[in-house]
């Protein structure tokens, strides 16, 4: 939903309605992921895509029906012997679409979610799919860890799906969660799709050298708020880093010891110095974040191991280190290195294997982010 919140916004402060299609659920190989949306405006135009081509021709005819009445609807695309071509995912996968119609009526809550996006609040949309009486769909609860808009219908509703979407806020996921008719959690008949919209992740990136310019790019690419860190202030600057949101000048061990960490925060230390880069992981190593990767050769691995042993690490928080840092990809350059990092970056999210996709058989898109 992210992607398109501006374009969407943009027309609702014109006043022109909008049909929004949202991916739900997804099976198999979907090519895009639960909460990916598209617009259809007024206007006729579309804007995001939900399959990446595949069904957007058919969610564009549905649009207009929804803009025309009003009515959300729920529905189903897979790939089929019949039409697999024409309104279906050839890739095999499933998806579950919902559609409805935003315009200032639906949906007064909208402005204020688009300002905690664009504030970095964490802020989440509970949505109601489907419903016992069909009454009720389209129905939104805006949910912030401190505060909530809107309504389901009933309070008890609100209350047992906001403490569920700040659960799934907290850890940045998006979902789809079902519940009675009147909120209970062992029930059944109303579907509830949660889109978290939590801000970017971070990547925190220890060393001022050439390869740490190469990541920031690589870093912003997949969506991180990217920070350099170095004590050498000559070589920590804005200009040589031009593509990070922050450059500190800092000792790193001492500066991320201060700084927020969780489960999606990304931590790469690049100086391969180990009067810099042991402290550093002595800290990092005892957060919670999701990735700990560190540069240098197999030689510089080892001595490093060393350190951290006699630093007092234990082997559990050892293990946790990705060095030498990346995958196997053949990297020479700092562009090729950062691309290899990313990879391992991705491949420690989702569990992929990291070998050729030609080589393995089932899905391509399996399991949920770690």
């Amino acid at each position: 939903m992210r992607e398109i919140l501006n374009d969407l916004l943009a027309a609702y402060d014109r006043g022109e309605p909008c049909a929004m299609a949202t991916v739900v659920r997804t099976w198999r190989s979907a090519p895009r992921p639960a909460g990916a949306s598209m617009i259809v405006t007024a206007g006729g135009e579309a804007i995001g895509s939900v399959s990446g081509g595949c069904v957007e021709g058919a969610l564009y005819d549905l649009g207009q029906e929804v803009l025309a009445d009003g009515v959300p609807r729920f529905e189903t695309y897979g790939v089929s012997d019949d039409d697999a071509f024409s309104v279906g995912l050839t890739c095999g996968g499933i998806l579950d679409v919902f559609v409805e119609r935003v315009d200032r009526d639906t949906w007064p809550e909208l402005p204020g979610v688009l300002r905690s996006v664009e504030a970095e609040e964490p802020v989440a949309v509970a949505t109601i799919v489907t419903s016992p009486d069909g009454a009720a769909a389209g129905r939104h609860l805006v949910v912030r860890p401190d505060s909530v808009e809107g309504s389901l219908g009933t309070e008890r509703l609100d209350e047992t799906v906001s403490a569920d979407a700040r659960g799934m806020l907290a850890s940045g996921t998006t979902g789809f969660l079902r519940y009675g008719p009147e909120g209970e959690r062992l029930g059944d008949g109303l579907d509830v799709f949660v889109a978290s919209m939590a801000p970017p992740p971070r990547m925190y990136i220890f060393g001022a050298i050439d390869f740490s310019a190469a990541l920031c790019r690589v870093g912003k690419v997949l969506g991180f708020r990217v920070t350099v860190c170095d004590a050498r202030e000559i070589f920590a600057t804005p200009r040589r880093f031009p593509d990070a949101d922050e450059v500190v000048v800092d000792w790193p061990h001492r500066w991320l010891a201060s700084q927020p960490v969780d489960r999606r925060t990304v931590i790469c230390v690049l100086t391969h110095d180990p009067k810099f880069d042991v402290p550093a992981l002595e800290v990092a190593l005892r957060t919670e974040a999701g990735y700990v990767g560190a540069m240098g050769s197999r030689r510089t691995h080892e001595d490093r191991l060393r350190r951290l042993k006699e630093a007092g690490m234990t082997d559990e928080e050892i293990a946790r280190l990705r060095s030498p840092i990346g995958l196997d990809l053949g990297a020479r350059t700092p562009e090729e290195t950062a691309i290899s990092i990313a990879a391992e970056i991705i491949q420690e999210r989702w569990g992929g294997s990291g070998v050729h996709l030609a080589a393995t058989s089932g899905p391509i898109h399996p399991g949920a982010p770690r």
